[in-house]
């Protein structure tokens, strides 16, 4: 019997392993995608085609809301999982809330920034430097909308559940992928706001 449990743990163990290396893989790739928006990104800037550039259309303190909600949000999360090790469930599905609350309004703002621009006729046909913008902070708070939606699952299952080994993984890799939008987020506002409006 105790022969059958060890090799129960080691499949498990196994499992876990392959799944932190399956994530690590993803998170390379994606990455190298974002590498590759960021240079595109960064050829076109200049490329208005006689329209706006960031001077014109970036709304600097907005931006700086949005980007204000993310650091809290990933900030929050780090709390979450201190919460989870210590094994506060309550605490950890508030903290993990609340961090869904501020990841939505970071994406709720980019979606009003996105109708904001294309309702004044700054949509992404207008020019390479539009193109390559919407095209660099879309792909961004797209991968925000995944975030949100495995939070939403990982907190379902953590309020079901309790702590369970496998809701400590689950969460664990969450919040790596969390916060590597929030670093993703950083080169953002550097690469695309701050130095648009130089």
């Amino acid at each position: 019997m105790s022969k059958a449990v060890a090799a129960l743990e080691l499949q498990e163990q196994a499992r876990v392993e392959r799944s932190k290396l399956g994530l690590w893989i993803y998170l390379m790739t994606d990455l190298m995608l974002f590498a590759s928006l960021f240079a595109t990104y960064i050829v076109l800037r200049q490329n208005i085609a006689d329209g706006p550039g960031g001077r014109e259309i970036f709304d600097m303190p907005f931006v700086l809301v949005e980007t204000l909600l993310l650091l809290t949000s990933s900030y929050v999360c780090g709390l979450a999982m201190l919460t989870l090790r210590a094994g506060n469930k309550r605490a950890t599905l508030t903290l993990l809330l609340i961090t869904g609350l501020l990841g939505a309004a970071f994406l709720g703002m980019e979606l009003y920034e996105f109708a904001h621009l294309v309702h004044e006729g700054y949509d992404w046909t207008r020019s390479a430097f539009l193109s390559a913008f919407f095209t660099l902070v879309g792909t961004h708070g797209a991968h925000i909308l995944v975030g949100l939606i495995w939070l939403t699952v990982v907190w379902i299952r953590l309020m079901r559940r309790g702590i369970t080994h496998q809701n400590k993984h689950h969460l664990a890799q969450f919040s790596l992928f969390w916060h590597f939008l929030d670093i993703v987020w950083i080169f953002v506002f550097t690469v695309v706001y701050l130095m648009g409006v130089a």
